[in-house]
């Protein structure tokens, strides 16, 4: 048996501790490289969060007598989940090049410094990094275009674990 196999045999497994270090990255470039996330950023955040719930839910559903069955159902509701996530890491790389308009919650006018809290707690308005203005570019991608990819992937292995036979979590 492959390590491919044994991934897709176990896919809710991998599915929960990748959700996890996808938004643990999320977090260490918010905290360590004091990159404040725009609207969809944290939209794209949600996916992941939600992954982890249908991952949970999944891996018990393999517990039950109805194991294969209840995996493959949280596999395919994977599928759907890392599907929104690729359209939505998709959508936001598609705003920053700028090939479409990002929504009217996402305009703002820089990142957050202290600044802006000071103002904030003074009564005056914070302000949300602008969705359109990559904050991080690597090999010519920004981190929703790297997102983007990692959702198409994932997503991918979710729909191939979801058709696998003898699925278990």
């Amino acid at each position: 048996m492959t390590a491919l196999d044994q991934a897709l045999k176990r896919w809710p497994i991998f599915a929960l501790l990748i959700s996890a270090a996808m938004l643990a990255i999320a977090h260490g470039f918010q905290t360590f490289g004091h990159m404040a996330p725009c609207h969809l950023c944290l939209k794209q955040r949600e996916v992941y969060w939600a992954a982890m719930a249908i991952s949970a839910v999944a891996i018990v559903g393999g517990l039950t007598p109805l194991k294969a069955t209840g995996t493959r159902i949280g596999c395919a509701v994977l599928v759907l989940a890392f599907g929104y996530g690729a359209y939505l890491a998709g959508f936001h790389a598609g705003a920053e090049w700028k090939w479409w308009a990002a929504p009217v919650t996402c305009s703002s006018t820089g990142p957050v410094g202290m600044s802006a809290l000071k103002a904030l707690l003074a009564g005056g308005g914070a302000h949300q990094p602008a969705c359109d203005q990559a904050a991080w570019v690597f090999l010519g991608l920004s981190m929703a275009g790297w997102n983007c990819l990692i959702s198409v992937g994932l997503t991918l292995m979710s729909l191939a674990a979801a058709l696998r036979k003898g699925a278990t979590a």
